[in-house]
């Protein structure tokens, strides 16, 4: 399928591609997609396969099948394209019809030490979004490894707790703590609650569910638990 902004103008929609490992979903990747959705009217997002990961990245721990199906259940993706490059290419933005990619602030880069984002930005197809502080998944595997029950008691951030936890370990091998455990510790406030809300209350004879658990470490999951 090619690129056609013609086509795009006739039919008046928008098409963002955003593409990413998704390994281990977390708030992060939730408010990453909620952003790029917010850029067009059309959001297809490219999941990258494991040997791409593992050649640019490392191994992800979740396989590309589980990555996707936790994706689709996302209420802002419109499209999921399994297995993409790790390199985003003008032609892969052509071949499913998408206006232009969107990516975090952050730098992302391939096995060579090359921007990944870098032939798209070239052409001007590339749009920056803010990239959610104080949470990545290599923090929350290193969470898993300690698994302690105050991992979630300090306000440093995952900096600052490195260089206070290194010299710690120096001067008593035998410490148990982690540099990955500190994490900034995300406050909700009435604007987030109103990003991610749908802002629609229920109809007249509308049944409204009510589903509690701990959510911990997201995985495979019906598509209504993240409110559509």
């Amino acid at each position: 399928m090619s690129f056609s902004l013609s086509a795009n103008k006739e039919n008046k929609k928008v098409r963002v591609w955003l593409d990413g490992c998704f390994d281990i979903i977390h708030f992060g990747h939730a408010n990453a997609i909620r952003q790029a959705k917010a850029l067009g009217d059309v959001l297809v997002v490219g999941v990258h396969s494991d040997e791409e990961i593992a050649q640019h990245k490392g191994p992800p721990v979740l396989n590309e099948t589980e990555r996707c199906r936790i994706v689709r259940a996302i209420k802002w993706v419109d499209e999921v394209v399994e297995n993409v490059p790790y390199i985003t290419s003008v032609a892969t933005l052509d071949k499913y019809n998408c206006d232009f990619c969107a990516h975090g602030d952050d730098l992302t880069t391939s096995a060579d030490g090359r921007d990944s984002y870098e032939e798209v930005k070239a052409v001007g197809r590339f749009k920056e979004f803010k990239r959610t502080a104080g949470v990545s998944t290599t923090d929350l595997v290193g969470r898993m490894l300690l698994a302690t029950r105050s991992h979630h008691s300090s306000a440093l951030t995952v900096g600052e707790a490195e260089k206070a936890t290194f010299a710690q370990m120096a001067s008593s091998p035998n410490s148990q703590n982690s540099p990955y455990t500190k994490t900034c510790q995300f406050v909700p406030t009435t604007q987030q609650l109103v990003e991610f809300s749908t802002g629609r209350a229920p109809a007249p004879g509308e049944k409204v569910a009510y589903v509690c658990g701990s959510f911990d470490l997201f995985r495979e999951c019906p598509r209504f638990l993240f409110g559509v």
